[in-house]
Protein backbone atom coordinates (compact mmCIF):
# COMPACT_ATOMS: atom_id res chain seq x y z
CA UNK A 1 0.00 0.00 0.00
CA UNK A 2 1.61 3.53 -0.74
CA UNK A 3 2.32 5.82 2.25
CA UNK A 4 0.59 8.78 2.35
CA UNK A 5 3.96 10.57 2.51
CA UNK A 6 6.86 9.49 0.47
CA UNK A 7 9.94 8.24 2.09
CA UNK A 8 13.09 9.98 1.89
CA UNK A 9 16.32 8.23 1.33
CA UNK A 10 19.29 11.06 1.44
CA UNK A 11 22.51 9.80 0.44
CA UNK A 12 25.79 12.05 0.96
CA UNK A 13 29.42 11.98 0.21
CA UNK A 14 32.28 13.44 1.24
CA UNK A 15 34.58 15.77 -0.50
CA UNK A 16 32.94 14.97 -4.02
CA UNK A 17 33.20 17.49 -7.22
CA UNK A 18 31.12 18.40 -9.34
CA UNK A 19 33.13 17.83 -12.14
CA UNK A 20 34.00 14.33 -10.56
CA UNK A 21 30.17 12.97 -11.92
CA UNK A 22 29.85 11.33 -15.09
CA UNK A 23 26.76 13.08 -15.94
CA UNK A 24 28.13 16.83 -15.64
CA UNK A 25 30.47 15.67 -18.72
CA UNK A 26 33.61 17.63 -17.37
CA UNK A 27 36.02 14.27 -16.34
CA UNK A 28 36.09 11.14 -17.65
CA UNK A 29 34.93 9.58 -13.99
CA UNK A 30 32.16 6.85 -14.69
CA UNK A 31 29.36 6.96 -12.22
CA UNK A 32 26.45 5.05 -14.18
CA UNK A 33 24.14 4.72 -11.14
CA UNK A 34 24.87 8.57 -10.47
CA UNK A 35 24.21 9.17 -14.02
CA UNK A 36 20.43 6.73 -13.83
CA UNK A 37 19.50 8.78 -10.97
CA UNK A 38 19.62 11.85 -12.60
CA UNK A 39 18.22 10.80 -15.83
CA UNK A 40 15.27 9.85 -13.42
CA UNK A 41 15.04 13.33 -11.59
CA UNK A 42 16.28 16.64 -11.53
CA UNK A 43 20.63 17.37 -11.42
CA UNK A 44 21.53 21.09 -10.51
CA UNK A 45 24.68 22.33 -12.23
CA UNK A 46 25.27 24.97 -9.68
CA UNK A 47 24.58 23.64 -6.56
CA UNK A 48 26.96 25.27 -3.73
CA UNK A 49 28.11 24.47 0.04
CA UNK A 50 27.47 27.41 2.55
CA UNK A 51 30.80 26.18 4.57
CA UNK A 52 33.13 23.77 2.43
CA UNK A 53 34.27 21.45 5.97
CA UNK A 54 32.72 18.06 6.81
CA UNK A 55 31.45 18.83 10.51
CA UNK A 56 29.66 22.23 9.60
CA UNK A 57 28.11 21.82 6.62
CA UNK A 58 26.47 18.49 8.24
CA UNK A 59 25.19 20.42 11.22
CA UNK A 60 24.29 23.05 8.90
CA UNK A 61 22.28 20.32 7.05
CA UNK A 62 20.65 18.81 9.50
CA UNK A 63 19.86 22.53 11.35
CA UNK A 64 19.03 24.36 8.09
CA UNK A 65 20.73 27.42 8.67
CA UNK A 66 24.54 28.84 8.25
CA UNK A 67 26.95 27.15 10.21
CA UNK A 68 28.22 30.82 11.62
CA UNK A 69 24.96 31.55 13.16
CA UNK A 70 24.85 28.82 15.73
CA UNK A 71 28.83 29.05 15.92
CA UNK A 72 30.02 25.55 13.50
CA UNK A 73 33.06 27.19 12.63
CA UNK A 74 35.16 24.37 12.19
CA UNK A 75 35.42 20.52 12.71
CA UNK A 76 35.44 19.49 16.07
CA UNK A 77 38.39 17.32 15.75
CA UNK A 78 41.82 19.47 16.64
CA UNK A 79 43.26 21.85 19.44
CA UNK A 80 40.35 24.64 18.90
CA UNK A 81 37.07 24.90 21.05
CA UNK A 82 34.33 23.05 19.66
CA UNK A 83 31.08 24.31 18.98
CA UNK A 84 28.93 22.08 17.60
CA UNK A 85 25.11 21.88 17.23
CA UNK A 86 23.30 20.69 20.74
CA UNK A 87 20.85 18.44 20.81
CA UNK A 88 18.07 20.34 21.74
CA UNK A 89 18.34 22.15 18.71
CA UNK A 90 16.20 22.50 15.72
CA UNK A 91 16.76 19.39 12.85
CA UNK A 92 14.11 18.41 10.13
CA UNK A 93 14.73 15.04 10.90
CA UNK A 94 13.50 15.46 14.40
CA UNK A 95 10.13 17.07 12.49
CA UNK A 96 9.69 14.22 10.06
CA UNK A 97 10.17 11.63 13.39
CA UNK A 98 7.26 13.78 15.17
CA UNK A 99 5.23 13.29 12.14
CA UNK A 100 4.74 9.35 11.71
CA UNK A 101 7.85 8.52 9.83
CA UNK A 102 9.97 5.75 10.82
CA UNK A 103 14.20 7.56 10.55
CA UNK A 104 17.56 5.50 10.50
CA UNK A 105 21.16 7.54 10.51
CA UNK A 106 24.01 5.16 8.48
CA UNK A 107 27.84 6.16 8.13
CA UNK A 108 29.65 9.42 8.62
CA UNK A 109 28.16 11.51 11.12
CA UNK A 110 30.33 14.57 12.25
CA UNK A 111 27.45 16.45 13.90
CA UNK A 112 28.56 16.35 17.54
CA UNK A 113 31.71 14.79 19.13
CA UNK A 114 29.35 13.51 22.36
CA UNK A 115 25.73 12.79 21.10
CA UNK A 116 24.83 10.58 17.98
CA UNK A 117 22.20 11.05 15.40
CA UNK A 118 19.43 9.50 18.22
CA UNK A 119 20.00 12.51 19.97
CA UNK A 120 18.51 14.44 17.02
CA UNK A 121 15.61 12.87 15.60
CA UNK A 122 16.80 9.60 14.47
CA UNK A 123 15.52 6.30 15.74
CA UNK A 124 18.78 4.09 14.93
CA UNK A 125 22.19 4.96 14.09
CA UNK A 126 25.23 2.81 12.73
CA UNK A 127 28.56 4.71 12.37
CA UNK A 128 31.91 4.44 11.02
CA UNK A 129 33.45 3.03 14.51
CA UNK A 130 31.30 -0.06 13.91
CA UNK A 131 33.00 -0.56 10.83
CA UNK A 132 36.22 0.12 11.65
CA UNK A 133 36.19 -2.82 14.50
CA UNK A 134 34.92 -5.00 12.10
CA UNK A 135 37.55 -4.04 9.90
CA UNK A 136 40.09 -4.49 12.29
CA UNK A 137 38.89 -7.77 13.64
CA UNK A 138 38.45 -9.67 10.13
CA UNK A 139 42.00 -8.12 8.36
CA UNK A 140 44.23 -7.45 11.32
CA UNK A 141 46.94 -7.33 9.06
CA UNK A 142 46.24 -4.76 6.93
CA UNK A 143 48.14 -1.72 7.06
CA UNK A 144 48.61 1.56 5.08
CA UNK A 145 52.07 3.14 3.97
CA UNK A 146 50.80 6.24 1.79
CA UNK A 147 49.05 8.77 4.58
CA UNK A 148 46.42 11.04 2.90
CA UNK A 149 48.47 10.78 -0.89
CA UNK A 150 46.42 6.71 -1.10
CA UNK A 151 47.13 3.84 -2.37
CA UNK A 152 45.35 0.24 -3.13
CA UNK A 153 43.19 -1.53 -0.74
CA UNK A 154 43.75 -4.83 0.21
CA UNK A 155 40.30 -5.39 1.26
CA UNK A 156 38.16 -7.14 -0.75
CA UNK A 157 35.55 -5.35 -2.69
CA UNK A 158 32.39 -6.68 -0.46
CA UNK A 159 34.09 -5.68 2.92
CA UNK A 160 35.30 -2.08 1.66
CA UNK A 161 33.80 0.66 3.97
CA UNK A 162 31.40 1.92 0.91
CA UNK A 163 29.87 -1.79 0.06
CA UNK A 164 29.77 -2.73 3.84
CA UNK A 165 27.62 -0.09 4.58
CA UNK A 166 25.50 -0.28 1.32
CA UNK A 167 24.40 -3.93 2.50
CA UNK A 168 23.56 -2.70 6.07
CA UNK A 169 21.64 -0.19 4.63
CA UNK A 170 19.89 -2.31 1.72
CA UNK A 171 18.88 -4.50 4.83
CA UNK A 172 17.67 -1.69 6.70
CA UNK A 173 15.91 0.07 3.87
CA UNK A 174 13.89 -3.57 3.48
CA UNK A 175 13.19 -2.97 7.05
CA UNK A 176 12.02 0.10 6.94
CA UNK A 177 9.45 -0.67 3.95
CA UNK A 178 8.18 -3.76 5.37
CA UNK A 179 6.65 -1.45 8.63
CA UNK A 180 4.06 0.56 6.79
CA UNK A 181 5.46 3.89 7.93
CA UNK A 182 6.99 6.38 5.87
CA UNK A 183 10.42 6.40 6.46
CA UNK A 184 13.66 8.55 6.12
CA UNK A 185 16.96 6.96 5.71
CA UNK A 186 20.14 9.18 5.57
CA UNK A 187 23.07 7.26 4.17
CA UNK A 188 26.18 9.36 4.81
CA UNK A 189 29.66 7.46 2.81
CA UNK A 190 33.04 9.10 3.97
CA UNK A 191 34.26 8.16 0.27
CA UNK A 192 36.11 9.74 -1.84
CA UNK A 193 37.91 11.77 1.05
CA UNK A 194 41.25 11.51 0.97
CA UNK A 195 43.31 9.24 1.76
CA UNK A 196 41.45 7.29 -1.51
CA UNK A 197 42.18 3.70 -0.92
CA UNK A 198 40.28 1.86 -3.71
CA UNK A 199 39.49 -2.11 -3.65
CA UNK A 200 40.19 -3.89 -6.82
CA UNK A 201 38.59 -3.28 -9.35
CA UNK A 202 38.51 0.45 -8.73
CA UNK A 203 41.89 0.33 -8.19
CA UNK A 204 42.86 -0.26 -11.41
CA UNK A 205 40.23 1.55 -13.45
CA UNK A 206 42.32 4.74 -14.05
CA UNK A 207 45.32 4.91 -15.85
CA UNK A 208 47.04 7.73 -14.55
CA UNK A 209 47.83 8.80 -18.01
CA UNK A 210 44.80 8.92 -19.14
CA UNK A 211 43.81 11.31 -16.28
CA UNK A 212 43.58 15.66 -17.81
CA UNK A 213 44.51 18.09 -15.69
CA UNK A 214 42.35 20.26 -13.39
CA UNK A 215 41.57 23.91 -15.27
CA UNK A 216 43.35 25.22 -12.20
CA UNK A 217 46.55 23.12 -12.41
CA UNK A 218 48.62 25.47 -13.80
CA UNK A 219 48.47 28.06 -11.53
CA UNK A 220 51.79 30.17 -10.37
CA UNK A 221 50.07 31.66 -7.37
CA UNK A 222 51.16 35.38 -8.18
CA UNK A 223 48.88 37.96 -7.01
CA UNK A 224 47.43 34.92 -4.56
CA UNK A 225 47.03 35.17 -0.70
CA UNK A 226 50.28 34.19 1.25
CA UNK A 227 48.44 31.07 2.55
CA UNK A 228 47.61 29.34 -0.71
CA UNK A 229 51.54 28.91 -0.92
CA UNK A 230 52.18 28.12 2.49
CA UNK A 231 49.43 25.45 2.42
CA UNK A 232 51.52 23.64 -0.67
CA UNK A 233 54.39 23.80 1.90
CA UNK A 234 52.07 22.23 4.72
CA UNK A 235 51.66 19.23 2.50
CA UNK A 236 55.26 19.29 1.08
CA UNK A 237 53.75 19.31 -2.56
CA UNK A 238 55.36 22.75 -3.48
CA UNK A 239 57.52 20.90 -6.16
CA UNK A 240 54.80 18.01 -7.37
CA UNK A 241 54.07 18.01 -11.38
CA UNK A 242 50.94 16.88 -13.15
CA UNK A 243 53.49 13.21 -13.07
CA UNK A 244 53.22 13.47 -9.53
CA UNK A 245 49.58 14.68 -9.21
CA UNK A 246 47.74 12.08 -11.95
CA UNK A 247 47.86 8.71 -9.38
CA UNK A 248 46.49 10.61 -6.71
CA UNK A 249 44.13 11.73 -9.16
CA UNK A 250 43.39 8.24 -10.51
CA UNK A 251 42.41 6.89 -7.25
CA UNK A 252 40.43 9.41 -6.20
CA UNK A 253 38.89 8.35 -9.46
CA UNK A 254 38.39 4.83 -8.58
CA UNK A 255 36.97 5.80 -5.15
CA UNK A 256 34.62 8.07 -6.40
CA UNK A 257 33.23 4.66 -9.03
CA UNK A 258 33.13 2.37 -5.99
CA UNK A 259 31.29 5.05 -4.18
CA UNK A 260 28.94 4.83 -7.35
CA UNK A 261 28.53 0.63 -7.31
CA UNK A 262 27.82 0.81 -3.68
CA UNK A 263 25.04 3.60 -4.28
CA UNK A 264 23.42 1.06 -7.21
CA UNK A 265 23.30 -1.33 -4.41
CA UNK A 266 21.08 0.59 -2.44
CA UNK A 267 19.24 2.04 -5.24
CA UNK A 268 18.80 -1.47 -6.98
CA UNK A 269 17.16 -2.79 -3.25
CA UNK A 270 14.53 0.53 -3.57
CA UNK A 271 13.06 -0.81 -6.84
CA UNK A 272 13.17 -4.44 -5.85
CA UNK A 273 11.25 -3.03 -3.08
CA UNK A 274 8.98 -1.24 -4.18
CA UNK A 275 9.62 2.01 -2.55
CA UNK A 276 11.32 3.55 -5.58
CA UNK A 277 7.53 5.16 -6.81
CA UNK A 278 6.97 6.74 -3.49
CA UNK A 279 10.63 7.79 -2.19
CA UNK A 280 12.55 11.10 -3.14
CA UNK A 281 16.16 10.45 -3.41
CA UNK A 282 18.31 12.98 -2.73
CA UNK A 283 22.49 12.49 -3.71
CA UNK A 284 24.95 15.42 -2.69
CA UNK A 285 28.19 16.09 -0.67
CA UNK A 286 29.00 18.61 1.79
CA UNK A 287 31.73 19.80 -0.36
CA UNK A 288 34.28 19.33 -3.19
CA UNK A 289 38.37 18.47 -2.94
CA UNK A 290 41.13 20.17 -4.11
CA UNK A 291 43.10 16.85 -5.21
CA UNK A 292 45.87 18.68 -6.85
CA UNK A 293 43.90 21.47 -8.38
CA UNK A 294 46.23 24.86 -7.89
CA UNK A 295 48.61 22.45 -6.80
CA UNK A 296 47.02 21.93 -3.15
CA UNK A 297 45.46 19.02 -1.27
CA UNK A 298 41.85 18.72 0.47
CA UNK A 299 39.51 21.88 1.17
CA UNK A 300 41.32 24.70 3.13
CA UNK A 301 42.36 28.13 2.98
CA UNK A 302 40.90 28.71 -0.42
CA UNK A 303 37.16 28.86 -1.88
CA UNK A 304 37.64 27.99 -5.09
CA UNK A 305 35.07 26.05 -6.95
CA UNK A 306 36.79 22.73 -6.65
CA UNK A 307 35.55 22.96 -3.08
CA UNK A 308 32.29 24.75 -3.02
CA UNK A 309 30.41 23.55 -6.26
CA UNK A 310 29.09 19.69 -5.46
CA UNK A 311 26.93 17.32 -7.44
CA UNK A 312 23.29 17.60 -6.43
CA UNK A 313 20.65 14.87 -8.24
CA UNK A 314 16.73 14.86 -6.69
CA UNK A 315 14.60 11.96 -8.68
CA UNK A 316 11.02 12.31 -7.37
CA UNK A 317 7.91 11.76 -8.86
CA UNK A 318 7.04 15.33 -8.83
CA UNK A 319 10.06 16.59 -10.80
CA UNK A 320 8.14 17.70 -14.02
CA UNK A 321 10.85 17.13 -16.52
CA UNK A 322 12.95 13.91 -15.69
CA UNK A 323 16.52 13.85 -16.97
CA UNK A 324 16.34 17.96 -16.39
CA UNK A 325 19.43 20.04 -15.33
CA UNK A 326 18.71 23.41 -13.89
CA UNK A 327 21.02 25.65 -13.73
CA UNK A 328 20.01 27.83 -10.86
CA UNK A 329 22.28 28.72 -8.26
CA UNK A 330 21.06 26.19 -5.62
CA UNK A 331 22.35 25.44 -1.73
CA UNK A 332 22.89 21.68 -1.53
CA UNK A 333 22.53 21.42 2.00
CA UNK A 334 20.57 24.63 3.33
CA UNK A 335 17.72 24.70 0.61
CA UNK A 336 17.14 20.71 1.61
CA UNK A 337 15.40 21.61 4.87
CA UNK A 338 12.60 23.80 3.57
CA UNK A 339 12.19 21.40 0.31
CA UNK A 340 11.56 18.77 2.72
CA UNK A 341 9.07 20.46 4.74
CA UNK A 342 6.97 21.57 1.63
CA UNK A 343 7.19 18.27 -0.48
CA UNK A 344 5.82 16.39 2.33
CA UNK A 345 3.41 19.12 3.41
CA UNK A 346 4.54 20.00 6.68
CA UNK A 347 5.13 23.46 5.62
CA UNK A 348 3.29 24.68 9.20
CA UNK A 349 6.40 22.72 10.98
CA UNK A 350 9.18 25.30 9.76
CA UNK A 351 10.54 26.99 12.52
CA UNK A 352 11.14 29.77 10.63
CA UNK A 353 14.99 30.07 11.18
CA UNK A 354 15.59 28.36 7.81
CA UNK A 355 17.40 29.97 5.69
CA UNK A 356 17.65 28.30 2.11
CA UNK A 357 14.68 28.32 -0.30
CA UNK A 358 12.57 25.35 -1.16
CA UNK A 359 13.49 23.93 -4.56
CA UNK A 360 9.84 22.62 -5.16
CA UNK A 361 9.24 25.02 -7.69
CA UNK A 362 12.41 24.57 -9.89
CA UNK A 363 11.60 20.56 -9.11
CA UNK A 364 7.88 20.93 -9.86
CA UNK A 365 7.95 23.70 -12.67
CA UNK A 366 5.55 26.11 -10.76
CA UNK A 367 5.67 29.43 -10.93
CA UNK A 368 8.12 31.76 -8.35
CA UNK A 369 6.28 34.37 -5.85
CA UNK A 370 9.96 36.54 -6.44
CA UNK A 371 13.32 36.06 -8.38
CA UNK A 372 15.43 33.01 -7.92
CA UNK A 373 18.87 34.00 -5.94
CA UNK A 374 21.44 35.08 -8.56
CA UNK A 375 24.48 34.61 -6.53
CA UNK A 376 25.73 32.05 -3.83
CA UNK A 377 27.62 33.10 -0.63
CA UNK A 378 30.11 30.38 0.95
CA UNK A 379 32.55 30.67 3.78
CA UNK A 380 35.23 29.40 5.70
CA UNK A 381 36.39 30.46 9.43
CA UNK A 382 40.25 27.86 9.28
CA UNK A 383 41.37 25.39 11.68
CA UNK A 384 43.74 22.74 11.75
CA UNK A 385 46.59 25.09 9.74
CA UNK A 386 45.75 28.43 12.22
CA UNK A 387 43.02 30.68 11.58
CA UNK A 388 41.94 32.64 8.36
CA UNK A 389 38.52 33.84 7.63
CA UNK A 390 37.16 33.73 4.45
CA UNK A 391 33.64 35.07 2.79
CA UNK A 392 32.88 34.48 -0.69
CA UNK A 393 30.21 35.92 -3.27
CA UNK A 394 29.56 34.31 -6.64
CA UNK A 395 27.40 35.26 -9.62
CA UNK A 396 27.85 33.96 -12.82
CA UNK A 397 30.12 35.91 -14.30
CA UNK A 398 32.27 37.21 -11.43
CA UNK A 399 33.66 35.52 -7.49
CA UNK A 400 34.57 38.09 -5.02
CA UNK A 401 36.46 36.44 -1.80
CA UNK A 402 36.93 38.44 0.91
CA UNK A 403 39.76 37.91 2.90
CA UNK A 404 40.01 40.19 5.77
CA UNK A 405 43.59 39.38 6.53
CA UNK A 406 45.54 39.17 3.42
CA UNK A 407 44.82 40.17 -0.52
CA UNK A 408 41.16 39.51 -1.89
CA UNK A 409 40.47 37.51 -4.52
CA UNK A 410 38.50 38.14 -7.94
CA UNK A 411 38.11 36.27 -10.96
CA UNK A 412 36.34 36.92 -14.34
CA UNK A 413 34.94 32.98 -14.34
CA UNK A 414 33.50 33.32 -18.06
CA UNK A 415 37.18 34.17 -19.41
CA UNK A 416 38.78 32.24 -16.70
CA UNK A 417 36.82 29.28 -15.17
CA UNK A 418 40.30 27.89 -13.71
CA UNK A 419 40.32 30.87 -10.91
CA UNK A 420 43.83 30.86 -12.33
CA UNK A 421 44.33 35.16 -12.72
CA UNK A 422 43.23 37.26 -9.80
CA UNK A 423 42.16 40.45 -11.37
CA UNK A 424 41.31 42.63 -8.07
CA UNK A 425 44.09 44.98 -8.27
CA UNK A 426 42.93 45.92 -11.31
CA UNK A 427 41.18 49.53 -12.00
CA UNK A 428 38.73 48.89 -14.26
CA UNK A 429 37.32 46.24 -12.22
CA UNK A 430 36.53 48.36 -9.24
CA UNK A 431 33.25 49.00 -9.79
CA UNK A 432 32.21 45.46 -9.69
CA UNK A 433 34.29 45.09 -6.83
CA UNK A 434 32.37 47.57 -4.99
CA UNK A 435 29.29 46.50 -5.97
CA UNK A 436 29.91 42.44 -5.30
CA UNK A 437 31.58 43.82 -1.34
CA UNK A 438 28.06 45.46 -0.88
CA UNK A 439 25.66 42.71 -1.91
CA UNK A 440 28.23 40.44 0.38
CA UNK A 441 27.74 42.33 3.60
CA UNK A 442 24.08 42.58 3.06
CA UNK A 443 24.16 38.72 2.54
CA UNK A 444 26.57 38.31 5.27
CA UNK A 445 24.53 40.59 7.80
CA UNK A 446 20.90 39.27 6.80
CA UNK A 447 22.45 35.91 7.65
CA UNK A 448 23.49 36.45 10.79
CA UNK A 449 27.37 36.52 10.39
CA UNK A 450 28.86 37.73 12.89
CA UNK A 451 31.76 38.91 11.34
CA UNK A 452 30.79 41.85 9.42
CA UNK A 453 29.11 42.91 13.07
CA UNK A 454 31.65 45.79 13.54
CA UNK A 455 32.96 48.91 12.13
CA UNK A 456 36.10 48.00 11.19
CA UNK A 457 34.92 45.01 8.84
CA UNK A 458 32.59 46.97 7.72
CA UNK A 459 35.22 49.59 6.39
CA UNK A 460 36.40 47.13 4.48
CA UNK A 461 33.31 45.91 2.52
CA UNK A 462 31.43 49.17 2.54
CA UNK A 463 34.00 51.35 3.04
CA UNK A 464 36.69 50.15 0.32
CA UNK A 465 39.49 50.10 3.49
CA UNK A 466 41.23 47.49 2.15
CA UNK A 467 44.76 46.74 0.46
CA UNK A 468 44.62 44.37 -2.75
CA UNK A 469 48.29 44.43 -4.05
Amino acid sequence: MRNQRPNVLLITADQLRYDCVGYSGRHPVRTPNLDRLAAGGAAFSHAYSALPVCCPARQSLLHGSRPETFGALWNYSGALPVAALPPDAYTWARTLAENGYSCAFMGKWGVNPDYDATAYGYHSYLGEAEYDEYAKKKYPDVHFTNGYFGESNPIPLEDAKTHWFADRAAGELERLQSSGKPWHMALHFSEPHLPCRPSAPFADMYDPAGVPEWEGFRDTLAGKPYIQRQQQLSWGVEHFTWDDWAPIVARYYGLISQLDDAIGKVLDVLERTGAAENTIVIFTADHGDMCGSHGMMDKHYILYDDVVRVPLIIRWSGVRHPGQTCDDFVYNFLDLPPTFLSILGLELCNPGHLQGRSLLPLLAGKGLTEPWRDAVVSTYNGQQFGLYTQRMIRTRQWKYIWNPTDIDELYQLQSDPGELNNVVSEAEHVGILQELRSRLYHRLKADGDALVSNQWMQRQLLGGAKLND
